[in-house]
């Protein structure tokens, strides 16, 4: 059933779907499943390089054991703004986080870049994070650093002297056009490549082919971000809520 849990021989044809190099939607297709639903499987055991179906099966069954032994997470059953179902949100937050994982992200700051952007405001203090997370304050610092490393958010200090860590639309397009300008050395050095190796020999048209490539890839980004910029600074008629700004 698409709603249940994962069967041995579905992960064990998830194991061959990678195996045959599929894309997770064509899994997924196969096992009448959302795509989501063999994205998460995967990253959760292991990668795509990794996966083993039979450890896969039986670390869930682990998993499960554990939450039928434990109480729930308070996340889930704290009241949500909005309205929000709670149990929607943490499946939503889990996809998000698993997604994001997929996109090269580590877990733990894939984990706060999710909270982050499920927030309202798009901010929170590290001691909120790591409440939120249920971890502690030094992996919210790594990940943080890591995440501002790729422009991924930013820092500022509130009123109350603390640190608040914001994720915000024009971040997102640096970001975008940070991640476009990193090819630019390497097509520097692809061009190196051709002087070094002559420019008549087969490997040195290769090079110049890839830095030729990358560059128009990275203007295209860039244009193309400038472009949409204004996309991302379409404000809802919204107001954040107390749990946000904590």
């Amino acid at each position: 059933m698409p709603g249940g849990r994962l069967t041995q021989q579905e992960r064990r044809q998830i194991a061959l779907g990678l195996a045959d190099s599929l894309p997770y939607a064509e899994i997924a297709r196969r096992l009448g499943r959302p795509t989501s639903t063999v994205t998460r499987e995967v990253m959760r055991n292991g990668g795509p390089t990794a996966y083993r179906a039979d450890l896969a099966h039986r670390a869930t069954e682990r998993r499960a054991h554990r939450r039928r032994a434990a109480p729930a997470p308070e996340s889930r059953s704290v009241a949500q703004p909005h309205g929000r179902d709670a149990e929607a949100v943490a499946e939503y937050e889990e996809t998000l986080t698993t997604v994001l994982m997929a996109s090269g992200l580590p877990k733990m700051p894939a984990r706060v870049l999710t909270c982050l952007f499920t927030s309202d405001a798009g901010s929170l203090t590290a001691s909120r994070l790591a409440e939120r997370l249920q971890v502690s304050p030094a992996s919210i610092s790594k990940a943080i650093a890591f995440l501002e490393g790729q422009s991924l958010v930013r820092r500022e200090r509130d009123e109350r002297r603390r640190d608040r860590y914001i994720v915000d639309d024009e971040l997102f397009y640096q970001a975008t056009v940070a991640s476009a300008r990193a090819n630019d050395r390497l097509v520097e050095t692809a061009r190196q490549g051709v002087a070094v190796l002559g420019p008549h020999t087969p490997a040195a048209h290769r090079l110049e082919n890839i830095a030729r490539f990358l560059d128009f890839i990275s203007e295209s980004i860039t244009r193309a971000a400038e472009q949409a910029r204004e996309v991302l600074h379409t404000r809802p008629d919204t107001t954040a809520t107390p749990d946000d700004t904590a």
